[in-house]
């Protein structure tokens, strides 16, 4: 059954609506950004400034270490209380509510990099994946059936349909503090900065960086936009291994949501936090059929149906096995059918052709060999490039195969 969230994704599903901008839900992302330039009213101070690095770094962390790392991927565990206070610091970002939050980023890593993919620069282009997509409603939209573990606490569900008043009593809250100064340097300008560098993980950490794994996807890794995320910059790895609570697996890379969680750890915060196996690390890890499937399909792609589908066809030209696939043909379009009769037997011609196709040999399609040699060129190392190869030259001989068919029942003899 397609989910609400995957019939809007879909471009096929009827009743779709119409990319038009949802006013109400992005009214404040707009206005955020305009009481921004206040900030050339205002000016800036070092208090004003510390406030804004500091609201940045605090609220950085409940979107990467509470939003991400906990509510979407439950990498770690935690008490009721804690996780309220997470969701809470986490929707003074302005960024929805978190049950919205957890089921988009869900849904993304479901179809990463795909048609159905939120918010990919492979598909809809660096601007629509990085912002143009919450203009979207067929984008915007979450499918809550996806955080049913989640939405079983009515304490979440209850911030999650006001998910901007932590963000408007965080606002009344700098104001008072450190009155029009703070409130447009620290809180607006600083809100919006928030938003970009939170968002440049669904832009630029699919564009920018190096793969390290296999992930059937454009995430990469990025050191720079680590530093700036607290950690989320190593993008290849998460998608490689996304229950993981680290997200920099090596000694260099830094993640300081992880470094908080494990000092959080100490005071019992948060606990059982989840790290990468060592063959994961390694990336000795077979890949999941999923994977080998998409991966296996954009291999197979490469190749050309069209072209290998012709120079099968001219060494068969005259054969008698190419005289008896469209006698067949013939055979089952000649007789006198009518309507449904006459579409049942075309399938059923069809169907026998594809079997009869099966069991010859086609010397033109390529080895599994040159398969696997044009995977190396194209992917980082796996332990499961044969399984890739071989499923890559599998798909290759179906559509060359239906392909025949289809031209043998187009023209019979």
């Amino acid at each position: 059954m397609t989910t609400r969230l995957e019939a809007q994704a879909d471009p096929h599903v009827e009743d779709e609506p119409h990319d038009d901008i949802v006013y109400p839900s992005t009214v404040p992302f707009v206005l955020f950004h305009i009481a921004a330039l206040g900030v050339f009213w205002t000016g800036f101070s070092t208090a004003t400034v510390l406030g804004a690095v500091g609201l940045y770094l605090a609220r950085m962390w409940a979107l990467t270490g509470g939003y991400h790392r906990y509510f979407s991927h439950r990498s770690y565990k935690t008490s009721r209380a804690f996780q309220f206070f997470m969701a809470l610091l986490g929707q003074t970002s302005g960024q929805r509510g978190v049950l919205w939050w957890a089921a988009i980023h869900r849904h993304h890593h479901l179809h990463s990099d795909t048609p159905n993919d939120i918010h990919s620069p492979r598909h809809m282009g660096f601007f629509r994946a990085h912002v143009g997509w919450i203009f979207t409603p067929r984008r915007y939209e979450a499918d809550y059936d996806t955080v049913a573990d989640l939405t079983r606490y009515p304490e979440l569900v209850w911030l999650d349909r006001h998910p901007y008043l932590p963000l408007v009593l965080l606002g009344v809250g700098v104001f008072l503090v450190g009155g029009w100064d703070a409130l447009f340097v620290s809180f607006f300008l600083g809100t919006v900065v928030l938003y970009h560098c939170v968002f440049f993980i669904n832009s630029l950490a699919h564009v920018v960086g190096k793969q390290r794994y296999l992930t059937a996807d454009d995430s990469k890794n990025n050191w720079w936009l680590a530093i700036i995320t607290l950690g989320e910059g190593w993008h290849n790895n998460h998608h490689y291994y996304q229950s993981a609570a680290p997200q920099g697996w090596r000694w260099y890379e830094i993640d300081i949501s992880y470094y908080v969680l494990v000092v959080l750890s100490w005071f019992g915060l948060v606990y059982d936090l989840r790290s990468p196996p060592e063959n994961v690390v390694r990336g000795e890890q077979r890949l999941g059929q999923k994977v080998v499937e998409r991966v296996a399909r954009q291999l197979a792609a490469t190749f050309s149906t069209e072209a290998i589908t012709e120079q099968v066809r001219e060494a068969w030209s005259g054969r008698p096995t190419l005289e008896e696939l469209r006698f067949r043909a013939k055979e089952a379009l000649s007789e006198r059918a009518h309507g449904e009769d006459l579409a049942r037997r075309v399938r059923e011609a069809r169907s026998e052709l594809e079997v009869w196709l099966a069991s010859i040999s086609l010397p033109h399609v390529p080895t599994r060999e040159e398969f696997r040699s044009r995977a190396r060129e194209m992917f980082t190392e796996t332990p499961s490039l044969d399984d890739i190869a071989q499923r890559a030259r599998e798909i290759l001989l179906e559509s060359v195969r239906a392909r025949l068919a289809t031209l043998a029942l187009e023209s019979p003899a």
